[in-house]
């Protein structure tokens, strides 16, 4: 196959979300809040949470080796292991390289990508990238996060929000028509303080002061970081379409960052779409960062909204501030779809 004939088509999917969870009743005996007050401004109902022994790379491992089983695949042919998250186990080594021990895969180069919230869909456009140039035929996109971890429990404002989980999905080479079709990246450093860890890296490095003053926790300017995102995911999926060279009429399913009910229904009411037409999970799972997209994109599938031949749309923005989209025309099959998918 040449490289000019190579399209990433998803051959698997997989998902990993903790078995314990918090609800907003639980976080109304922590902090002052009441469960009408957090389904109303965010539609989070709760959200699911590691526990002490689970981490971002086990997550991660588990969401892998579910979209591997779908894709019947063995992982000893994966060319390339791409992780986004901003909750890695360690400073260094990555994320993915212990993915990519944990699965056996020898011949995968790895690597991990901080992209915040719109990690997966970076992850994803790089991995077909790869595919179209010719350098890999089977690439593993992960997208996973324990925001629990550095998320700050008596802070109202932020604690409502964020969940822990991961998804993933399996890119092969194809000829086509199906696959990716167009991808967009962005990014706005001017904003890169609306939503910030501040400690902990060469800036800031950790000291008994950072941590005494709480600055490896999440910080943000929640109506700035609103703003951003109610303009700028309907902006990005219609260049995204348009890139495609699709209408929005022929978007059969958008599949969005999960961060906020009202930003999905701001979004939707600028693309004039029906709000029925949106992936939308984060009743369930809060914000999982870039574990959110590949999650809601593993629900559709099982509940039969994502059929072959359908032009499906991802979509993400976050902490950089960075937004991403991608086109896909699905052609794995729907029968494909099975419990193997989903752990947790």
């Amino acid at each position: 196959m040449s490289a000019n004939a190579r399209r990433a088509e998803i051959v698997g999917w997989g998902m990993c979300a903790p078995t314990q969870t918090l609800t907003n009743l639980d976080l109304a005996q922590r902090v002052d809040t009441t469960d009408e007050w957090i389904r109303t401004r965010t539609g989070i109902e709760r959200r699911h949470i590691a526990g002490p022994h689970e981490s971002t790379a086990q997550l991660a491992i588990e969401a892998a080796r579910r979209a591997l089983n779908v894709a019947d695949a063995d992982p000893r042919d994966i060319d390339l292991i791409i992780v986004g998250t901003v909750t890695p186990d360690y400073p260094l080594p990555s994320t993915a390289c212990l993915v990519q021990d944990a699965l056996g895969a020898p011949h995968a180069g790895a690597f991990d990508l901080n992209a915040g919230c719109s990690g997966f869909v970076y992850a994803l456009a790089l991995g077909q990238q790869s595919i179209a140039a010719g350098a890999s035929r089977l690439v593993l996109v992960i997208g996973a996060d324990t925001l629990s971890r550095i998320t700050n429990w008596e802070d109202r404002g932020t604690c409502v929000l964020f969940g822990d989980g991961a998804g993933a999905v399996l890119l092969r080479a194809g000829p086509g028509p199906g696959g990716v079709l167009a991808t967009l990246l962005g990014s706005d450093g001017a904003g890169a303080r609306l939503l910030i860890v501040p400690a902990g890296g060469s800036a800031l490095p950790a000291s008994p002061q950072t941590v005494a003053e709480g600055q490896h926790y999440i910080q943000m300017n929640g109506q700035a970081v609103f703003r951003f995102a109610a303009q700028v995911l309907p902006q990005a999926v219609r260049q995204v379409a348009d890139k495609a060279g699709l209408a929005l009429e022929d978007i059969a399913l958008v599949v969005p960052h999960q961060a906020n009910m009202r930003i999905l229904e701001a979004a939707a009411k600028r693309l004039k779409l029906p709000l029925e037409r949106f992936a939308i999970n984060l009743q369930e799972y809060g914000n999982t960062s870039a574990a959110s997209i590949p999650m809601a994109l593993c629900e559709a599938i099982e509940a039969g909204r994502v059929l072959p031949g359908q032009h499906i749309v991802l979509v993400g923005f976050g902490a950089g501030l960075t937004w991403a989209a991608a086109v896909l025309r699905w052609s794995a099959p729907s029968e494909a779809a099975s419990p193997a998918w989903r752990a947790g």
